[in-house]
């Protein structure tokens, strides 16, 4: 028979002293390499508050669609797919103010003029200027769903012409 090892010392053996060390190791190096945050990212109050108020344009978008389609009947089935693309982009601009920010609350849309469909033009022309107004004070993605429904809008008014 071979004889039994003897007992080990008391305190750590080098097995132990090696594992905490590396966790030690692992733990100083992830705490001392946070990434810095990205500045595209950072949203100063002035950002907020503009991209805030543009959910307040796109609502009034939307309200000129249904008054125009209630001023006339004809203008409500040609252009349901374009009112329906003013409601998506609601949402998106919805979700994606700033947490601190409250959306502004919709005005109503005004009168109809007696041309329905050219007021709506002119209300959806209107849109698109304030978006891409306001996109050039946003940065990273804030900017471009901005430039975005700007785009789109920009195309939608001259679908109405």
């Amino acid at each position: 028979m071979s004889p039994t090892p003897s007992p080990a010392p008391p305190g750590f053996s080098r097995r132990t002293l090696l594992a905490v060390s590396a966790t030690g190791l692992a733990l100083l190096v992830s705490g001392c390499t946070t990434a810095p945050a990205d500045p595209q990212n950072v949203v100063s109050d002035k950002q907020a508050d503009l991209f805030a108020a543009q959910v307040g344009v796109q609502k009034a978008l939307v309200a000129a669609f249904a008054a125009a389609g209630a001023a006339d009947p004809t203008v409500t089935t040609a252009v349901a797919e374009l009112a329906a693309q003013a409601g998506e982009q609601l949402t998106a601009l919805t979700a994606a103010v700033p947490r601190s920010r409250a959306a502004a609350s919709s005005s109503s849309a005004p009168a109809v003029g007696p041309d329905a469909r050219a007021w709506l033009r002119g209300q959806v022309s209107a849109a698109a200027t304030s978006h891409a107004t306001a996109c050039l004070e946003q940065s990273g993605a804030r900017a471009a769903l901005l430039g975005s429904i700007a785009a789109g809008l920009r195309g939608q008014e001259a679908r109405l012409a």
